[in-house]
């Protein structure tokens, strides 16, 4: 029997270099034909610089995701080989050993720092600053045996080392909580150096630590006045010294060709300005200004848990237009988020423009929904031949551009950025409508996921809004490997959440409107992320380190509510972009927002409940498993008549109480049920519910059997709907249903995006119930295959890259007959219930089934639209 271990890895990182922790967990997946495989045990073997290698010995156990580190831990910058081997059930010999995986630590103690934060001489606060250079050179005694990098910033860096870029990472360090967590990058940069002259150089600009942020004009300088750079070099050369190079007064700084840049407002880079040579040795840099040390707390400083934000794709334009104007528009054919690469030759000083926006109207770019975010870059040529640009420290949310000037439309290039996670989950059918949102919905998370969730990529705002990742965060779960990502932010969420005294609006915090208030849902995502990501992941040590986040928010909540439990009181988002709500109130939602709240609250409480039995918080659990059970009477006595109706008669509500199990009564769930049913034929199937109720919807019509239902609605084309904005060309999710209207215009409200995800979240529900692939147990070890064919469609498939490796469902249906496949890595099971015939229990392999089916949806006559004033019927 053919038996390996691929994948190894060090807990939810692709590239182990400067890990922050010195006790990572091991993952790794099993490659065997042979069926229904399990572990029966495994044996980890560590291996020093010296080569002395330590074992756990065999271990007991069939746990592969997320294994405790089985040796001593590692000091800072220690580097060890890793490797595996396994044994499964009834073998008395293992497989071979993995191939080794490299860890190495980043600088685990503050101590580690020697370095000091410096700055060039202070900039004005008024306007995007420019990208100042900062450089040191140095001498190296002979050749280099290993070198790495530590380097972080106030405000955003790229660094260079004898002339060569190091690394790729796009607007790193990215944007943390800086008062509290301030991430620093590591690099392996042994190949950069050399015996003798070396010079280091580094770019650094505002970025978020000093730059315009938020609507309404926003702030500057949120986290400080001055950029710094904290950069440590360590050398071990090959006549066994050692050296370091950190950033202290011997560096000087200078102002270079990017005169002024900001994340909203773009990029202007004259090229006459360049300094041939800057950051390679033997440059003359004794006009330059000396840097200045800043105050700076080492204490703040944490490795990365995730991946950094990369160049991921490039787009060429597929058209090219001439504007009423004269202007040059590029389309680019999809909506990203990124910047434009351009090559261009003309004399010196000439000019090329480049402006972004998301939509054309009257054959011009619309901008007026970026509010005050000018998305405008500038290139000065230095003349004397080809050049090429790309800017370095801004991004923009479009898929058209205006070029004027000298570029021509063959000579530029979309380049797509955003946070380089892997992507694990995929879905397809026969309805090429369906395909093109699955589509949108990935490309609106790409597009938002940079560094951290936000909610809108174009605009004057761009925030890490609560909400949006509350209701997403299952979706996004399934289609890449954003476990890192999603750890650090709910981390800066922990510790803004303990300084302030409540879980933000947006995470990193900033004052705009006020002071943060509570708010559910939104502030509920510190109980619903770590929940999804250790229901996806697998990670168990999420919940612990949130564990008091989540107790603080709930115990909050609960004191807010009082004995009489229910959340009335304070200001409310409710369901948010309810469709019937006026464009300037988006708020006035059809559901009582204190009905949401208390139903959030419930849902929360229940959660926080399993999970402290699940870190055995024996005293916790019965605390807050009473609770839960006492919120969800005092909805049903507030909101629920004996029969099932709510207080509040609409989509949402209805939604919220089958989903987070508040009707005690099977008659409240069936009456509950026809009733949602019957408001969504009534509305005509259209989308009628917000934030709140959207990602709810088609599950709880699902949970009452009204399949047929659900994709009635699913499928509506006419707005508001989920199709609606595909006839329109849209190629991510949309804002507000509506945001371009029927006639091709734009939605005049100020609140207008082409790209936010949160009412993508219905992909969850076309991966779990339309394709049928639903997680039964953390990170996927078991699976639940529950295909619901309906809509007329004759196939669909979902794939997820698991923890554990591929599962795959599809399904097609001809001839009255519904044939199912599922594919099982070793380590995970399944249950597969078709709609007809007994469930069956499956391990890992590829297996077969079939069953009679026949499809409501195969009456070709269309999706009927009910009057809004006609009888209702039960459903």
């Amino acid at each position: 029997m053919s038996l390996r271990v691929s994948g190894l890895r060090a807990d939810h990182h692709r590239e182990p270099l400067g890990l922050g922790t010195g006790t990572p967990r091991l993952s790794w997946r099993v490659e065997t034909a042979a069926a229904d495989w399990v572990q029966s045990a495994y044996e980890i073997a560590v291996r020093d610089a010296d080569g002395a290698e330590s074992t756990s010995g065999r271990v007991a156990s069939a746990e592969q995701v997320l294994v405790p580190w089985p040796a001593a831990a590692l000091a800072s910058r220690e580097r060890r080989l890793v490797r595996v081997r396994i044994w499964g059930v009834g073998a008395d010999e293992p497989s071979p050993w993995s191939e080794e995986l490299a860890v190495e630590a980043g600088l685990l103690d503050t101590g580690d720092w020697t370095a000091a934060m410096v700055g060039p001489p202070p900039q004005p606060l008024d306007a995007d600053g420019p990208a100042v250079l900062l450089r040191r050179a140095f001498e190296l005694p002979s050749d280099v045996v290993e070198a790495r990098l530590y380097v972080t910033a106030y405000g955003v860096y790229e660094i260079e080392l004898n002339g060569r870029t190091v690394g790729d990472h796009v607007l790193a360090p990215g944007w943390t909580s800086y008062h509290h967590r301030l991430r620093y990058q590591t690099y392996d940069v042994t190949g950069h150096l050399t015996e003798g002259a070396n010079a280091v150089g580094a770019w650094l600009a505002d970025g978020w630590y000093r730059g315009r942020l938020g609507f309404g004009g926003g702030r500057r300088a949120v986290y400080g006045e001055r950029t710094g750079l904290l950069a440590q070099l360590e050398v071990r050369c090959a006549d066994g010294s050692t050296h370091v190079i950190g950033t202290d007064d011997r560096w000087r700084s200078a102002s270079g060709p990017i005169t002024a840049t900001g994340l909203y407002d773009g990029e202007r880079y004259d090229a006459r300005l360049e300094r041939p040579g800057w950051s390679s040795p033997g440059f003359d840099d004794a006009g330059w200004n000396p840097v200045e040390a800043l105050p700076f707390d080492p204490a703040r400083l944490v490795a990365p848990d995730g991946p950094p934000v990369r160049r991921t794709e490039v787009l060429r334009p597929v058209a090219v237009s001439t504007a009423p104007s004269g202007a040059t528009l590029l389309d680019f054919g999809q909506n990203i988020t990124g910047r434009l690469r351009i090559r261009v030759q003309g004399p010196a000083g000439a000019t090329v423009t480049l402006r972004h926006a998301e939509v054309l109207q009257d054959g011009e770019l619309y901008t007026r929904p970026l509010r005050q975010a000018a998305a405008r870059d500038e290139y000065v040529l230095r003349g004397g031949g080809a050049e090429t640009w790309e800017p370095r420290f801004t991004v923009h949310g479009f898929r058209y551009a205006e070029v004027t000037g000298t570029a021509s439309a063959e000579d530029v290039e979309a380049v797509v950025c955003h946070t380089d996670m892997t992507r694990t989950g995929w879905f397809e059918c026969d309805d090429p409508l369906l395909n093109r949102l699955h589509d949108n919905v990935v490309w609106s998370l790409r597009g938002n996921f940079l560094d951290v969730p936000t909610d809108c990529p174009q605009r004057d705002e761009r925030l890490g809004w609560t909400g949006d990742l509350a209701v997403f965060a299952p979706t996004a779960s399934f289609l890449y490997d954003c476990a890192g990502l999603l750890t650090s932010w709910l981390a800066d969420l922990a510790a803004e959440q303990q300084e302030i005294g409540t879980v933000p609006f947006y995470v990193p915090w900033l004052e705009l409107l006020g002071p943060a208030q509570p708010a559910a849902v939104w502030g509920d995502v510190a109980v619903v992320g770590p929940d999804v990501l250790h229901e996806r992941f697998g990670d168990t040590g999420i919940l612990r380190a949130q564990y008091p986040s989540m107790k603080a928010w709930v115990d909050q909540v609960a004191a807010l509510a009082g004995e009489h439990r229910l959340w009335d009181t304070g200001f409310q988002f409710g369901d948010w972009l309810d469709p019937a709500a006026p464009a300037d109130q988006p708020a006035a939602a059809r559901t009582d927002p204190h009905l949401v709240a208390t139903a959030a609250h419930a849902d929360s409480a229940r959660r926080l409940a399993a999970i402290a039995a699940l870190l055995g918080e024996e005293a916790d659990h019965a605390r807050y498993t009473a609770h839960a059970t006492a919120v969800a009477e005092a909805f049903s006595d507030e909101f629920v008549t004996p029969s099932g109706r709510l207080a509040s008669d609409a989509q949402t509500a209805y939604a919220l109480a089958l989903t987070a199990g508040l009707l005690a009564k099977e008659e409240q769930r069936e009456r509950a049920g026809h009733r949602l049913a019957e408001l969504v034929r009534v509305d005509g199937y259209h989308v009628s519910t917000g934030f709140a109720g959207t990602p709810l919807i088609c599950d709880a019509l699902s949970s009452v059997g009204a399949d047929d239902t659900a994709y009635h609605l699913l499928l509506q084309r006419e707005c508001p709907s989920w199709l609606y904005p595909i006839t329109m060309g849209a190629t991510t999710m949309w804002e507000r249903w509506d945001s371009l209207l029927p006639d091709g215009r734009v939605n005049p409200g100020d609140m207008t995006s082409f790209n936010h995800y949160a009412f993508g979240a219905v992909a969850d529900w076309l991966h779990r119930r339309v394709a049928g692939l639903a997680p039964a147990a953390p990170g996927y070890r078991r699976v639940t295959v529950r295909p619901r064919p309906g809509g007329g469609l004759t196939r669909a498939a979902a794939t997820h890259d698991s923890p554990y490796g591929r599962i795959a469902v599809a399904w097609r249906r001809a001839d009255g007959r519904l044939d199912v496949d599922v594919t099982l890595p070793p380590g995970v099971t399944a249950t597969v219930e078709l709609p007809s015939g007994a469930p069956a229990e499956i391990g890992s392999g590829h297996h077969a089934f079939s069953c009679p089916f026949r499809d409501a949806g195969d009456d070709p006559s269309p999706v009927p639209v009910v009057h809004p004033f006609a009888p209702p019927t039960n459903g």
